[in-house]
């Protein structure tokens, strides 16, 4: 059962028309069709003659019916007029057998919508209904698909009609002859019964219904009902379920005999109840592939244990008493409750009425504890339902042995479908109180553990129905227990609830968890802090999963009750999780939480981890070397906030394991080894960030080693992983350079600085295209000490990656690549116009550093991956665009009249672009150069007419995406005379494009052309 589901509501909506919309269209007040629905029943006469007008007339009642599915209470005063106005229609001599039938099918809409149950009483029942309903019935074929619901609600009229208390002998003065023999009517509606109960569609569960209204009747009972339960005996044992028919003929058997016991009087049908079982025996439903049949069979056998036992409530069962939430928030309730528990004790030592069981109970049970484990949660439910009833109808000792079946469900040996099975069957008992107060102490850590349940298989796992369930079990006790038999608990329960809510990977197990500790706060009042943890940790706000793991979880675990067991589950349980974005959230919950409780996290759970950083299990290492990394960073900043040195918090044995972390990790081309990289290099950036006391320490060069090794790996990384490889090598790079080859006075060593530009420079022209890509990315990357006295030489270098020539024409992303990396190098040197061009952008160099970007927005490069060049310009147009507002807030006299029209002409043209992802940057990069105004740029060709035809105030608002709104817009430019020859560029090339809608809303360009 999905507690979590049980809640309803959507997310509130930012504005209140929003939030009424939401209200409006699924909260109904009334039914507010019904005088349209009137003319719809008024007028089928007329619409059955016509096809067309017939199925609309169907299909906009159903629309109607299913508006009502979550609210069918809004009908009820109105079910009959809508009855009795399709049954007149029903009556009426004159009607066609078309209009008949549809007059039943709008009957079967209103049931689907309300529930058989509520609508039977409505059907009218008198003595004169009888013989019209049963020739209807006899006039139907059985075997038409098209007519089947007025099969069906023809069998529901009669299972009403046979509840008359008149003896059926009355109706045979005038015996009807089939077949030359004389047919009672009882014999008649039997025949009936027994024709639609092997019919493979809906009239078999009518049938089943009319069987369980006409049997248990006195005269047919004492007449028929032995033979008709041998007749379905004979057809169960007759039929197997490995063949279609054999599973129609057993579903529409199972479901009789389920309804018969279910409406039958006890004494009535207890003679008959251990022939049904031995034959529901020798069936084995329980080895069906059929999920329905072994439901029915489930459903069958508890009724049968119930036929078994006397009715009986069980004077043993645990009783609460009075269930005010009101009371459980005064002071003053706890003697109330202290009374209310003596009383309860009282009652249970009251004698018991001693009655034997019967034997064939051991075997119900059996079948119902085996039914907990079926594979198909419905069976598992049906069967649970039946454990809670039976169990309460049996003496004490013989439920306490009950309960100690259910507890060997929860056996590490069982599968997932015993643990939900058991959790649903403990949470009936619960709710009946029939799991007694002394069954909590064996009964709650078995709960603990199905909170946290969740087994690997294969790439993914299982155990969320597990959790679900047990978060149901948590809310059951809520309700059954008071405050006083779960105080030894509630510290374990509260603390299990919360993780539960808060790091749960499923949504449905979070929101379930959130309403079982809201439950408890109300229900029992004693878990700690539970109002402010309900404020933050609510039904809404547990919905998000990144929310719950960094921020919900950080205010929670400032509670000193729920600090240690959040850590502890996070340890524990979710950085060795298979999903990896759990791991990941996992390292950074615990670099939230290390300020709670940091000597814990530095004696207790780095000690703990580092051993699992160089394990054999490939998820434990993943999640052991980010959190190391992490919860590292998190001691480093306390010690800096209170100035107190990282040893202050880390042991040198601490600092060691650090260390050592990186050497088990081999740079072999495996999928698996590979991608271990990542984690290894986060681990490198965090203790640079850290600034462990490592300078001068071997460990360094074998970093940078690894670094390398890293970005010259990326050839032999699948391409889903690759990109986070390489930023997490280059994010390390500028850490561990930061950190470690700079010197306090804020120099790099001429050495090494040589030794690794040299090397990076030299991969630049590796023949692999992302080796080109990692190096140069790690060189926009390297600090500005580095970069000090070689900063042409490394200029050069990505220009040369930029240029395409026959030999790397395909290497689109180096070519990205290094246009990025020129543009971070420029704001990592600054700007100084009159300074040197080996140190900073300068006027000797500027020039040369906006024609390798220019060049950029030229790449059209195609290949098989499509049009590469595309990710070549938006790289270009970023940069340019980062590089002329660096220029314009320090020296805006570098930036030249010649080079500011290159690019806004270039970006104009891109704006005509055809992909709507490459249009929509570039036309932002266009905004945004033109409304800068810190300062402005300056020598932008045409600024008042593009201000005119881009107002300001727009340009947040226009979707560059939509070409309805961008091409208006840029064919405006062709008035202007610098602009014109680009845009018609670009515009030529999009209407020369695949892309209909594109060309079809540049129909402005051949009307401009014309008045050209």
């Amino acid at each position: 059962m999905a507690l979590g589901e049980a809640e309803g509501g959507g997310r509130e909506q930012e504005a209140s028309t929003g939030l009424d919309a939401v209200v409006e269209g699924h909260v109904l007040e009334s039914f507010s069709e019904s005088h349209e629905v009137r003319g719809l029943l008024g007028a089928l006469r007329a619409a059955c003659a016509d096809p067309a007008a017939r199925e609309l007339t169907v299909e906009r009642f159903i629309v109607i019916m299913d508006k009502y599915q979550e609210q069918p209470n809004l009908l009820d005063r109105h079910l009959e007029w809508m009855m009795n106005s399709l049954l007149d229609i029903v009556r009426d001599s004159e009607s066609s057998p078309s209009l008949i039938h549809l007059a039943f099918k709008f009957l079967y809409i209103i049931t689907k919508v309300r529930g058989y149950k509520f609508f039977l009483p409505m059907f009218p029942h008198e003595v004169g209904d009888l013989q019209p309903v049963l020739d209807m019935l006899a006039d139907q074929n059985p075997k038409d698909c098209e007519t089947w619901e007025t099969r069906y609600m023809l069998l529901l009229w009669l299972s009403m009609i046979c509840l008359i208390p008149f003896d059926l002998a009355r109706f045979d003065g005038n015996l009807s002859e089939e077949g030359g023999a004389r047919v009672t009517t009882m014999d008649r509606i039997l025949k009936t019964a027994k024709c639609y109960l092997v019919v493979s569609d809906k009239a078999r569960d009518a049938a089943a219904v009319l069987v369980s209204k006409f049997i248990v009747r006195l005269d047919v009972r004492q007449k028929r009902m032995a033979d008709f339960l041998d007749w379905i005996l004979s057809m169960l044992s007759k039929s197997s379920y490995q063949t279609m028919e054999g599973t129609i003929v057993m579903n529409g058997m199972l479901q009789a005999l389920a309804q018969l016991f279910k409406h039958g009087k006890r004494d009535e049908c207890l003679p008959f109840a251990p022939t049904v079982l031995e034959c529901l025996d020798n069936c084995r439903l329980s080895e069906s592939n059929q999920m329905v049949l072994r439901k029915l069979g489930m459903k069958l056998v508890q009724r049968l244990g119930l036929t078994f036992l006397k009715p009986k409530v069980a004077k043993w069962r645990y009783q609460r008493g009075c269930r005010s939430l009101a009371a459980n928030l005064q002071a003053q309730s706890l003697a109330v409750q202290n009374q209310k528990v003596t009383t309860a004790a009282a009652v249970e030592t009251d004698e018991e009425e001693e009655y034997d069981i019967p034997g064939e109970i051991e075997d119900v049970l059996e079948q119902l504890l085996v039914g907990l484990k079926d594979k198909d949660t419905i069976v598992r439910w049906s069967a649970a339902k039946g454990i809670g009833r039976i169990t309460g109808r049996l003496p004490k000792e013989l439920a306490d042995d009950v309960v100690g079946s259910l507890l060997e469900c929860f056996s590490f040996q069982e599968t997932e479908s015993a643990w939900h099975g058991g959790c649903l069957a403990l949470a009936e008992l619960a709710r009946r109180g029939l799991l007694l107060p002394s069954r909590l102490a064996h009964v709650v850590p078995v709960i603990l553990k199905a909170l946290a349940y969740d087994e690997k298989r294969g790439a993914c796992s299982v155990g969320s129905n597990v959790r679900d369930a047990a978060c149901y079990v948590s809310w059951a006790f809520a309700r059954a227990y008071e405050p006083s038999e779960l105080i030894p608990f509630i510290h374990q329960i509260s603390s299990a609830l919360v993780i539960a809510a808060v790091f749960d990977r499923d949504v449905n197990c979070r929101r379930a968890a959130s309403a079982a500790f809201q439950e408890n706060v109300g229900r029992q009042g004693t878990f700690p802090h539970g109002i402010d943890i309900l404020t933050a940790a609510d039904y809404f706000a547990v919905g998000n999963r990144a929310n719950c793991y960094l921020t919900i979880s950080v205010y929670i675990a400032g509670f000193p009750e729920y600090t240690q067991p959040m850590i502890d589950h996070l340890v524990n349980m979710k950085i060795n999780h298979w999903d990896s974005v759990i791991r990941e959230l996992a390292t950074k919950a615990l670099h939230n939480l290390t300020p709670q409780a940091p000597q814990y996290m530095a004696d207790v759970v780095l000690p703990r981890l580092l051993p699992l950083s160089v394990g054999t299990d490939l998820h434990t290492r993943h999640g052991a070397i980010l959190a190391c990394a992490e919860i590292t960073q998190a001691l480093c900043k306390l010690a800096e906030e209170s100035n107190r040195p990282v040893t202050h918090y880390l042991s040198d044995q601490a600092l060691e394991g650090l260390k050592q972390i990186h050497s088990e990790v081999g740079i072999e081309h495996t999928p698996w080894l590979l991608q271990r990289l990542e984690r290894v290099c986060s681990l490198i950036e965090k203790l640079s960030l850290s600034k462990m006391p490592f300078r001068g320490d071997p460990i360094i060069g074998d970093w940078q080693c690894l670094i390398n090794d890293s970005l010259r790996s990326l050839p032999h990384i699948s391409s889903t992983v690759r990109q986070h490889i390489k930023d997490s090598a280059v994010s390390a790079l500028t850490a561990l350079c930061n950190e470690y080859y700079i010197s306090e006075q804020g120099e790099a060593d001429p050495a090494l600085q040589d030794e690794l530009v040299t090397q990076y420079i030299a991969e630049l022209q590796s023949t692999e295209e992302m080796i080109r890509c990692g190096f140069a990315l790690a060189l926009g990357a390297l600090p500005g000490a580095l970069l000090k006295g070689r900063l042409q030489q490394i200029l050069e270098g990505l220009k040369k990656v930029t240029v395409v020539s026959q030999t790397d024409v395909s290497f689109a992303e180096a070519r990205r690549d290094a246009l990025i990396a020129v543009a971070k190098i420029c704001q990592t040197v600054g700007v100084k116009g009159d300074g040197c061009q080996e140190e900073h952008i300068c006027k000797d160099n500027v020039a040369a550093i906006y024609a390798t970007l220019l060049s950029g927005v030229t790449d059209y490069t195609t290949d098989s991956r499509g049009d590469v060049g595309g990710w070549v310009r938006e790289a270009a147009m970023t940069s340019l665009m980062e590089v002329t507002l660096l220029l314009v807030q320090k020296e805006a006299e570098l930036v030249n009249a010649n080079v500011c029209r290159q690019i806004m002409c270039w970006l104009a043209q891109q704006a005509a672009e055809k992909i709507d992802k490459f249009r929509a940057h570039a036309g932002s990069v266009f905004l945004t150069l033109l409304h800068f105004d810190h300062p402005p740029v300056p020598h932008i060709p045409h600024r008042e007419e593009l201000e005119r035809i881009f107002p300001r105030s727009e340009s947040e608002t226009l979707n560059w995406n939509a070409s309805s709104e961008a091409f208006p817009r840029i064919t405006q430019l062709l008035a202007l005379p610098v602009y014109q020859y680009h845009v018609l560029l670009g515009l030529t090339v999009s209407v020369g494009g695949l892309t209909e809608t594109t060309v079809r809303k540049q129909r402005v360009f051949p009307a401009w052309s014309e008045n050209a």
